[in-house]
Parts: structure tokens; C-alpha cells; sequence
């Protein structure tokens, strides 16, 4: 048991490369390293006379850093060591190491300068050979990916404008519910008595107010619109149940 997991835990570490750039210091490490720190996920310490800045980004089961690089700065060069995974691809690591190098760069500008053809011309390797990794059948799968992911955005803006659209349609729909509400509430009121019924109450209004009639007084009283009552008093002259006075 004891051999299988030593040899699992000598198979399970990490390739180490390094990469070293020559340039000139034109600040104190103390300002680096200040600036630096303002990155949480950097350690930096000093080692003699190197600055040291340090990223574990995993540790193996033994604890021990796994997936790690290290950014060592002195007064005349620039190096980077970093961990390859056996499950990870040279070329990929690589990428993000360089990637993650130009980052620290531009936080200490003005203070380390790199040797700059050197720099891109390593920086021009590394992307031709990541690209040139690249299958035949990624390039269609990352074309495939490119159409997909417009797509994706097209329907992502029209779930938007839909969505505005059916908040639209609910404040409408809402304000329809309330006048239909109002509606049925006058078609309520105008079906209360039937045409025959307020012609009856309309000559006994008539007959205890003086032969007169207040349309709204009377509209008010028994909770009928004015127009229906000007209707049936219409009717009623038409139909000779009452008469004008002059």
C-alpha cells in the first residue's frame, strides 16, 4: 500500500520549467513589492537580492504546491518558473504563464523594463504554437461555438424585448381588468330596474314632486344614469304617459 501511493505521489508531481528575460531595475523592490501586493493572490518576499512573487493556484495531496509559478526579479533580469500538470497541455500552461508574466509587467511599469525583443519574440512563439496546435476539428468546433454564441446573444436581446414587451401587456392587461370593471359596474347599475318598473317610479316621482322631475336628483336617488332616464321620459312623452309643460 505504501509503495502504490509513493509511486502514485512521484507519478502525480509536476513538470518545472523556467523562462528567464534580462532587464534593467529602476526602482527599489520595497516599490514592486508594494505594488505588486496590491494583487491579492501574490506572495512576494525577498531571497538575498531577488524579489520573489509567488502563485499557488493548487497543492497536491501532500500539500505541497502542485500547480504553481514563481516571478523572480533582480537588478538585471526577469525570470518566471512555473509547474506543468501531466494532464495539462505544454502549450496551454504556457499561454497562461505568459499571460499572467505581461500582467505583473504592466503593474510595474516604468519600474523594471524588460528586454523587449526578447520578450515578444518569446511572446510571438508561444502564441504560433499555441495556434498551431490547434486541430482542424477545434477550428470548426470553435467556429460552431462563435455562430452559437451570436446566436445566444440575438436571443438573449429579444428575451429582453420580450420581456418588456409582456410588462407592457401586464399593465395594460391590468388597466383593461379595471375598466371593464367599470363597465359592468354601469351595465349593473343601467340592468338595476327594468324599463317598465322605472316608468312606474318615474310618474310616482313625478306625481309627489309637482309634476316635476330633477333627472340627476332622481339619478342619484336610485342609482341609475341620467341618460337612461332621459330615454325613458323620451319614451314616455312619445308613448303619451306624460306631457310638456309649456
Amino acid at each position: 500500500m505504501g509503495l502504490v501511493e509513493m509511486a502514485g505521489e512521484v507519478a502525480s508531481v509536476p513538470k518545472v520549467e523556467e523562462l528567464t528575460f534580462s532587464g534593467t531595475l529602476n526602482a527599489d523592490f520595497e516599490a514592486i513589492r508594494k505594488k505588486v501586493s496590491q494583487v491579492p493572490f501574490y506572495t512576494a518576499k525577498m531571497d538575498g537580492g531577488t524579489l520573489v512573487l509567488a502563485r499557488v493556484e493548487s497543492r497536491g495531496i501532500n500539500k505541497k504546491p502542485y500547480l504553481f509559478y514563481m516571478i523572480k526579479i533582480c537588478g538585471n533580469a526577469i525570470s518566471v518558473v512555473y509547474s506543468i500538470p501531466h494532464d495539462m497541455s505544454d502549450r496551454m500552461r504556457r499561454a497562461y504563464v505568459i499571460k499572467d508574466l505581461i500582467s505583473v509587467l504592466s503593474l510595474i511599469v516604468g519600474m523594471f523594463k524588460v528586454d523587449e525583443e526578447a520578450f515578444y519574440q518569446y511572446v510571438d512563439s508561444v502564441v504560433n504554437d499555441l495556434l498551431g496546435g490547434l486541430s482542424d476539428n477545434y477550428s470548426v468546433l470553435f467556429n460552431k461555438y462563435d455562430a452559437l454564441l451570436s446566436e445566444y446573444r440575438e436571443l438573449k436581446r429579444r428575451d429582453l424585448e420580450l420581456s418588456a414587451s409582456n410588462r407592457n401587456l401586464a399593465v395594460q392587461t391590468t388597466q383593461l381588468s379595471e375598466d371593464n370593471k367599470k363597465l359592468k359596474e354601469q351595465l349593473d347599475a343601467l340592468q338595476k330596474y327594468s324599463d317598465s318598473s322605472l316608468m312606474a317610479m318615474i310618474e310616482d316621482w313625478i306625481e309627489v314632486h309637482s309634476d316635476t322631475i330633477d333627472i340627476n336628483e332622481f339619478a342619484r336617488t336610485y342609482g341609475i344614469v341620467p341618460p337612461r332616464i332621459e330615454q325613458l321620459l323620451d319614451r314616455m312623452v312619445s308613448q303619451g304617459y306624460l306631457e310638456l309643460k309649456e
